[in-house]
């Protein structure tokens, strides 16, 4: 399984994106060939390398042609561009993505500018040098085809900067606009600039599955992306390209010490946390402060059910304080499979091997038996372990 990580410690722009994911493809022409199908003119493009507080990356700079035939900075409502990218010769894929991108944009500027969505004027975001870096994006992540994207929670400067409309605020509104709009976290750093503009911004929101810290995959390429600023931390955008087997995923441990609660509550807040999707749940019996008996309330969970679950622990239990890792995990295909005994239907779970399958029968199934035939469960469970499927 291919996975692609986004690492924006230093932020995100479309050049810096476009100049990474470059390394990973390493492959420029193919890059430049595409861009030709948009039928865009008024412009050329460097690739060069460059360094960065000793790390050497790519800087991608669109270059513009002011002249009497070329129009570099005329501003553009969202049809212009979706007409621009839908008379191109790209995939439909490429397409897609690019107005995907565009449309996350268009409906933060909306926002910002209190206007229709047919109304918005994309400024920069329209000027030839942005469409070539979402819809670079778009060719280099068709071209790369992960099974995955995924990202750090991103980092972003503080201050002020000049744009189009004069002096704003950084994070820019229409950047914390569409990570409102999409529920991205991002942190602030003690830098005077800003690091992630909108395209960036769009690119992270219209891409990435999950904002994730990085986590233990083969690494097969490393893409270093280039800003123009020179700052106290390198102006760089990294980009990971690797593997991971098809068996693992990403999950959350949960934790929680917990020494002022009843058993009983316990009891039910463990249901509770079952019925709402965890994975797993268990207590361990622990020492706190002052030699308290207490117990480590753990629940196993999908990364999705995050906020669930800590609702759930803080409405159900006594604690106060919940603590979480995503942790990588391998697990072994399986199948509930239904197996005729002596004692009629009973299920199974199939655990599949490469080195040969086991099957063990499963509690509810074997409690039914032993309720109606009287049998005692640890007796039923040596009866019925070395059936196997029919």
């Amino acid at each position: 399984m291919k996975i692609l990580y986004f690492d924006c410690q230093s932020g995100i722009s479309g050049n810096m994106t476009i100049a990474a994911l470059l390394e990973i493809v390493k492959d420029d022409a193919y890059f430049l060939h595409e861009l030709e199908k948009l039928h865009l003119k008024g412009y050329e493009i460097s690739i060069e390398k460059t360094k960065k507080h000793g790390i050497f990356g790519t800087y991608v700079n669109v270059i513009l042609n002011e002249d009497k035939n070329s129009h570099p900075h005329e501003h553009r409502h969202l049809s212009n561009i979706y007409q621009i990218i839908d008379n191109s010769d790209l995939s439909s894929n490429v397409k897609n993505l690019a107005k995907k991108m565009f449309l996350n944009v268009a409906i933060a500027e909306s926002k910002v500018h209190n206007i229709n969505l047919e109304e918005v004027h994309f400024h920069e975001v329209g000027a030839i040098d942005s469409i070539v870096d979402i819809v670079g994006t778009a060719i280099l992540i068709d071209k790369i085809n992960p099974d995955h994207i995924y990202s750090n929670i991103p980092n972003e400067g503080k201050g002020y900067i000049e744009c189009a409309h004069g002096k704003m605020m950084v994070p820019v509104p229409a950047t914390l606009e569409i990570f409102k709009n999409h529920g991205i976290a991002f942190n602030v750093i003690d830098i005077d600039t800003e690091l992630i503009t909108p395209t960036g911004a769009t690119i992270l929101a219209s891409l990435v599955e999950k904002f994730i810290p990085i986590f233990p995959f083969k690494i097969e390429e490393i893409g270093y992306g280039a800003g123009l600023k020179d700052l106290s931390i390198p102006n760089m955008l990294r980009i990971i390209y690797g593997e991971i087997d098809e068996k693992d995923e990403d999950i959350l441990e949960i934790e929680t010490n917990i020494d002022d609660c009843s058993g009983e509550i316990l009891s039910f807040a463990m249901e509770k946390l079952f019925k709402a999707g965890a994975l797993d749940v268990f207590y361990t019996p622990i020492y706190m402060k002052k030699n308290r008996p207490a117990y480590k309330l753990s629940v196993i969970a999908q990364l999705k059910d995050l906020e669930k679950m800590c609702d759930i622990i803080f409405t159900q239990t006594t604690a106060i304080g919940i603590r979480y890792t995503v942790k990588h995990r391998n697990i072994l295909p399986r199948e509930i499979v239904s197996i005729q005994t002596k004692y009629g239907p009973l299920l199974f779970k199939k655990v599949h091997h490469p080195k040969g399958d086991k099957i063990y029968p499963e509690f509810e199934s074997l409690k039914k038996v032993s309720d109606e035939k009287n049998i005692p469960l640890k007796n039923l469970y040596d009866l019925v372990k070395d059936y196997e499927e029919n």
